[in-house]
């Protein structure tokens, strides 16, 4: 029962990033082109993987899985957010807030799985090469790819159901430019003990299960490495797995930096932080990370450019 000074609420108020007008114009500007940069970006990796024999392999297929949630991950929260500024409104409709808090969840974790799975594709790679097309079966590949989507869609489903129990008295501003779960969790007027032990059982879980196999698979791997008698066959095992790393230490050590370390920040500050680097920078450097130290990825890219020259001028 709703008690009396207790109103259904219709609609939130997000803040965004900066309560001064005359700096609006300037997030505009420069949230569109990190927008902009990660379509195209991470767009280019799925069609050279699509259209590429050379990347057909287990490798590139998660890639372009890992760059499809991120193209996801940044359109949940940056469209409606320039939106907004551009037609100088903070609302977005309750419907429309969980939704977005929804996807914002499904595609960072899909992320911190897919990192994790990438890593064991890598150990099997490098410690086991004569047996990886036989380990790293088409069918094995693709539970490695379902299976995170369907963890990722429960634990933001979990979320969303026990959100919508909560109540929104009056206040429904959020000081934050889009609808995430924890400025939501503290909005609420009910009792959040449940959500906010739930949140950290589960984000515990997402965060140590795959650091802990990413663990385990470059241990293996530098083992490996370290037994290679040349110095050019330990540079050429560790460059196959260079991109990965460094998309790896850019992940957690984000995690590490904003979460763990002590800061004089406010709180909702360093919310605000997490979800930029989360939503906005890190799936906007992730293809920049993989197409520059990836030689194969090069390769693709410079042929499907020739490509779509060829067909330019054919037409």
């Amino acid at each position: 029962m709703h008690q009396e000074n207790q109103t259904t609420v219709s609609e939130f108020l997000l803040l965004g990033l900066s309560d001064q007008t005359e700096q609006q114009t300037l997030l505009f500007v420069l949230f569109l082109c990190m927008y902009l940069i990660t379509m195209v970006g991470n767009g280019l990796i799925i069609l050279a993987v699509s259209l590429d024999s050379y990347l057909h392999t287990p490798m590139y297929l998660f890639l372009a899985n890992l760059s499809f949630a991120d193209i996801s991950s940044i359109s949940t929260s940056v469209p409606k957010m320039l939106t907004n500024i551009q037609t100088k409104s903070q609302s977005i409709s309750y419907e429309s807030c969980i939704t977005q808090m929804y996807f914002s969840i499904v595609f960072v974790i899909i992320d911190n799985f897919l990192l994790g799975v990438m890593a064991y594709d890598r150990f099997v790679a490098i410690c086991h090469p004569l047996n990886y097309t036989t380990m790293m079966q088409p069918r094995l590949c693709i539970l490695l790819t379902v299976v995170p989507w369907i963890l990722s869609n429960l634990v933001a489903l979990t979320h969303t159901l026990l959100l919508v129990q909560l109540l929104f008295c009056d206040s429904n501003t959020l000081p934050h430019f889009f609808c995430d779960l924890a400025p939501l969790l503290k909005l609420s007027c009910s009792d959040t003990k449940i959500n906010e032990l739930v949140l950290f059982i589960l984000g515990l879980s997402v965060i140590i299960f795959p650091f802990v196999l990413i663990l385990f698979s470059y241990t293996c791997i530098i083992r490996a490495v370290l037994r290679i008698s040349s110095t050019e066959g330990k540079w050429q095992a560790f460059s196959t797995c260079g991109s990965h790393l460094t998309v790896i230490l850019l992940f957690y050590g984000t995690i590490v930096g904003v979460y763990f370390l002590p800061s004089s920040t406010h709180t909702d500050d360093r919310d605000k932080i997490g979800a930029v680097l989360f939503t906005v920078m890190i799936p906007m450097v992730n293809p920049f990370i993989y197409s520059l130290r990836n030689k194969d990825m090069k390769g693709a890219l410079r042929r499907l450019i020739h490509r779509k020259k060829f067909l330019l001028l054919m037409t």
